[in-house]
């Protein structure tokens, strides 16, 4: 293998080219206005989920965090009165390279103000139909709650099941027992049966989770009274594209959800918290929907490609 060429064909960084066309194309005849933020920032996210990187500043002593989203920086231009904005940039999550997993990746994040959920995932929904268009001239929409989703193709209730019953499915299906919390092994059921099963060639929305994975989504009761999240994922071929929230704007709640990981043991005590952002927040987040897209797998999928090396110009081998 020749290392000093690019792992993507001609053809392929055409098609990039023209997915970021058409992406702009769409937000600038929506008005909606796109930003640029800082890579490197003071504190990282908080979400003991993504695994974040980090460089030493030389004869500084400092420490920056390379951005796994840009998401805080863009929110404190939100409470500064941006109105609707979106960004494409590089983000960075520490993880072994893959098929599907590039440590670094391009992200497509944007924000609608006074927006519901629903009329959020319908913008989606537009947004990666014209971009596979060429390859799927109509795409049929599904929508389903996490726990419809459960009871349809792993026939559990997921609100009602104890932790040792989760447990003894995820092992089951990871082939063995990792020790995992509850909503670590309900990500085991959700990628390892869940996402399989899903229908192809369809876009699947999947909203309602569980209220302990809300993040930075405010929290809501369903029609039987259980607390959810209120965010959603998109799912397409057997890949998540996106994963959207209906924001949390109170500053309050959100210190408190990151000090609850950090009691919890689930969050490096070492990573500072971001106060800029909480200042934000409690300055005044409007009202707010937002999500963010990988755009590296839906070119994967405009192209049909294998792996994701084959739409990067250099892979992180050969980076």
């Amino acid at each position: 293998m020749t290392l000093w060429q690019p792992s993507a064909s001609r053809t392929a960084l055409l098609a990039r080219q023209s997915l970021y066309q058409t992406i702009r194309r769409y937000f600038a005849e929506q008005g909606v206005l796109e930003v640029d933020t800082p890579i490197l920032g003071q504190a990282p996210v908080s979400d003991p989920n993504i695994d974040v990187m980090s460089i030493d500043l030389v004869h500084t002593d400092t420490r920056r965090y390379l951005h796994t989203s840009p998401e805080y920086a863009m929110k404190r231009l939100l409470c500064a009165g941006s109105g609707d904005i979106y960004q494409i940039c590089k983000v960075f999550r520490a993880g072994e390279a893959g098929q599907r997993h590039n440590p670094e990746f391009t992200m497509l994040e944007w924000y609608r103000l006074g927006w519901s959920l629903s009329q959020l995932m319908d913008e989606v929904a537009t947004i990666v139909h014209q971009s596979l268009e060429t390859r799927w001239p109509t795409l049929p929409v599904l929508h389903f709650s996490y726990a419809e989703a459960m009871q349809r193709f792993v026939d559990i209730d997921v609100h009602r099941a104890t932790d040792s019953e989760l447990a003894v499915i995820g092992t089951t299906l990871a082939g063995q027992d990792l020790g995992l919390s509850r909503d670590g092994w309900l990500d085991i059921i959700m990628s390892h049966q869940v996402e399989p099963a899903l229908p192809s060639d369809t876009l699947v929305f999947i909203n309602d989770f569980p209220a302990s994975q809300a993040a930075l989504a405010q929290v809501t009761t369903n029609v039987d009274g259980i607390p959810v999240a209120q965010r959603f994922e998109l799912f397409f071929n057997g890949t998540e594209l996106a994963n959207g929230y209906f924001e949390l704007t109170d500053p309050v709640e959100q210190r408190q959800r990151f000090q609850q990981e950090r009691e919890r043991g689930t969050l490096d005590l070492a990573r500072p918290l971001d106060e800029n952002l909480l200042a934000a927040l409690a300055s005044g987040l409007p009202s707010c929907v937002g999500v963010a897209m990988g755009l590296d797998r839906l070119l994967m999928h405009q192209q049909q490609a294998s792996a994701i090396a084959e739409v990067l110009s250099f892979d992180w081998t050969r980076a």
